[in-house]
């Protein structure tokens, strides 16, 4: 075959590095927006942030100000022979008193008062450090304090030995030569640290200990003693007749050792939680405006950046490479500020769809939701449903009746007798409204809501209810039951 040369043309799509950059901009969440800006800013010097700006021109106003004293200031730093003031043996004041208040201090430093200072909050104690601290006040000799140290650095978030003894037994070094009773012995003593039951085997093991914590003379510390040894199952029931039957005692005495016992914390480890708190910040707003709802974004989530002028004004003067590299940082400091642009329109225009769509959840509760996929929001906003579904994800909007991810608003439909659907989030808000209004002696089936929905219209399953309560953290009928 002889070599020969064809031309072919065809159309190719190509993500630029500009829209690649957009589109990364438009997924990340308020936080990590922030946090990429600011990595890109220490990257690019003609790129700053708006408090940055206010900070400099703070700066240069106190500058200026210092070159160029008051009157007042040159008349109090000396006086009629020009030298200095002493203060009096009586231990004198000065005339004009320093004011220490914040808003003195801020406008005499050019500070912006408590501004300046950012909250330096200790870092949380964790469960361990908490017992570690204990285990270094007691009297425990080298090989007591080893054991306890594998014990606590063995305890799960609750506070329990989840691995066993045998697991901490292996954890020990291979020539300690301790054994299983040494170990147990051990925890015993660490179950009576602060919280109390931490190092239990498994709920009967830490309720005992918490009990036995009481005085002897407590009311119904014995018998709640009893239950916990031997009848936990029956008080998860709540069988109380049952209980009183076994155990040969009045109703009344173990309704009051129950009530002892479910004073206790099952989860003593969960106290010193060292997870820290997060706080969500909306970064749209929907508010009623008379008889229509508006959007609006919220000015605070918005990252204000801009140009640095003074490095612009410094391109001009730049020569060979270093004008090239800065008219190079410029170009991407301006692309990375119109895709915020774009990512600020974007997140504004799906917002404002979400609501024409939600208007009635807005107006009525959750029972009003409308079934809402990704699709028919791309189709209203013109564009594809990857896109929307970037801007939803980890965006929050806040309403009169709370503040939700924008995620939220979307849901599948359930058909009904009318030929129309009814929202996966409607049908959960009534089955809750349901539950909560029914007989606690004789609680709903998942069945019997099933054929409650049905009469209301809507075509539900047994199975969809059983989904939907699970989802919703409701346990079943004859655990709901029990627990009443």
């Amino acid at each position: 075959m002889k070599p020969a040369l064809q031309f072919r043309l065809h159309q190719q799509l190509t993500l630029t590095p500009q829209l690649q950059q957009a589109i990364r901009l438009l997924q990340l969440s308020q936080l990590e927006l922030e946090a990429e800006l600011r990595q890109i800013a220490e990257s690019n010097p003609l790129l700053e942030f708006a408090d940055e700006v206010e900070d400099d021109e703070a700066t240069e106003s106190i500058e200026a100000e210092s070159e160029y004293p008051s009157v007042e200031t040159v008349a109090a730093s000396s006086n009629d022979d020009g030298e200095a003031s002493e203060w009096s043996d009586g231990g004198g004041v000065a005339e004009t008193p320093i004011d220490f208040s914040s808003n003195s201090i801020g406008s005499s430093s050019g500070s912006r008062g408590d501004d300046d200072f950012e909250p330096q909050n200790a870092a949380p104690e964790t469960l361990q450090q908490h017992l570690l601290w204990q285990l270094n006040l007691t009297s425990f000799n080298s090989r007591q304090h080893l054991i306890a140290t594998v014990l606590i650095d063995a305890l799960n978030p609750a506070g329990y030995l989840g691995e066993g003894l045998e697991a901490v037994l292996a954890a020990l070094p291979a020539d300690f030569n301790a054994s299983i009773e040494e170990v147990d012995a051990v925890r015993r003593q660490l179950q009576g640290f602060d919280p109390a039951g931490v190092g239990s085997l498994d709920l009967r093991d830490c309720l005992r200990v918490q009990l036995e914590q009481f005085a002897a003379g407590t009311p119904q510390r014995d018998l709640a003693l009893r239950i916990v040894d031997d009848e936990l199952d029956l008080l998860a029931r709540n069988d109380i007749a049952r209980l009183a039957r076994r155990l040969r005692a009045s109703e009344d005495d173990v309704a009051a050792a129950a009530v002892l016992i479910r004073s206790l914390d099952p989860r003593p480890g969960a106290a010193l939680d060292a997870t820290p708190v997060e706080y969500v910040a909306p970064d749209v707003y929907a508010l009623r405006d008379g008889s229509r709802w508006r959007v609006s974004l919220n000015p605070d989530a918005q990252p204000r950046l801009g140009l640095n002028q003074h490095y612009c004004g410094l391109i001009a003067k730049a020569h060979g490479e270093d004008a090239s590299w800065m008219r190079g940082q410029l170009q991407e400091a301006r692309w990375l500020i119109k895709s915020l642009e774009s990512r600020a329109e974007t997140l504004l225009k799906v917002a404002e769809a979400i609501v024409r769509r939600q208007s009635a959840f807005l107006d009525y509760g959750p029972e009003a939701m409308h079934p809402l996929v990704l699709r028919e929001v791309a189709e209203e906003v013109g564009m594809h449903e990857s896109t929307i579904s970037r801007v939803t994800t980890r965006k929050y909007m806040h309403t009169p009746r709370g503040t939700f991810e924008l995620k939220y608003f979307f849901s599948s439909g359930v058909s009904t007798e009318d030929g129309g659907s009814a929202s996966a989030t409607a049908i959960q808000a009534m089955l809750r409204k349901l539950i909560e209004a029914e007989d606690v002696r004789k609680p709903l089936s998942d069945l019997a809501i099933a054929e409650e929905l049905q009469r209301k219209g809507i075509q539900v399953a047994r199975r969809t209810v059983a989904k939907y309560r699970e989802g919703l953290r409701i346990p079943t009928s004859s655990e709901r039951q029990r627990a009443s």
